[in-house]
């Protein structure tokens, strides 16, 4: 079995990191045409620059990047963050303010925006749509539980396995869509 036919976490691919995952998925969708999505790359402050190399030796990461994917589905705006969770509840902690409100802008311009959990003990892909996150954010804001669990989830948002596709999110994009036409 070649590597990208193998199963995400089969041999050929272990050591990947999700975002490894992610990016290959997005070359695939490119490659047939689908999606053509760009990882924003994590802003960073140099503090300490080797004068000779030239090279940062010393940076911090910027708290103000807004998501880690940007692009568009068949002429479809779409933004999303990755996450990868190692328990059953996963903390709102994970997730900034900014990243919230950013998303929430999005979505207002007619994208669609949404969460991929990767939860690592379950072997399990989760695609949480912005409205479902919103729902554990308003709640936390409001006094409620400061993390949402694995059962509160809509099961139907699991991604499939899929030959071919490491991390199969557009058969959930598509469920996504068609869940906001019954809401309106």
């Amino acid at each position: 079995m070649c590597g990208d036919m193998a199963t995400w976490n089969s041999r050929g691919l272990r050591g990947s990191t999700l975002e490894d995952l992610i990016n290959r998925t997005n070359e695939k969708y490119l490659e047939h045409g689908l999606a053509l999505i760009q990882k924003i790359p994590t802003p960073i402050t140099p503090i300490n620059i080797d004068k000779e190399s030239r090279h940062i030796t010393l940076a911090y990461f910027d708290q103000k990047s807004t998501v880690d994917y940007i692009g568009a589905v068949q002429g479809i705006p779409v933004c999303f963050d990755a996450k990868e969770c190692a328990a059953d509840t996963f903390a709102l902690q994970n997730i900034h303010e900014h990243q919230v409100k950013f998303m929430g802008q999005f979505e207002k311009q007619r994208g669609i925006a949404f969460f991929l959990i990767y939860y690592s003990h379950k072997d399990v892909f989760y695609y949480l749509p912005y409205e479902m996150l919103r729902f554990f954010w308003d709640r936390a804001q409001e006094g409620g539980r400061k993390s949402f669990r694995y059962d509160e989830l809509n099961p139907a948002y699991v991604l499939p396995k899929k030959q071919g596709i490491l991390v199969p999110y557009l058969d959930m994009l598509q469920k996504d869509l068609e869940d906001r036409v019954e809401w309106e």
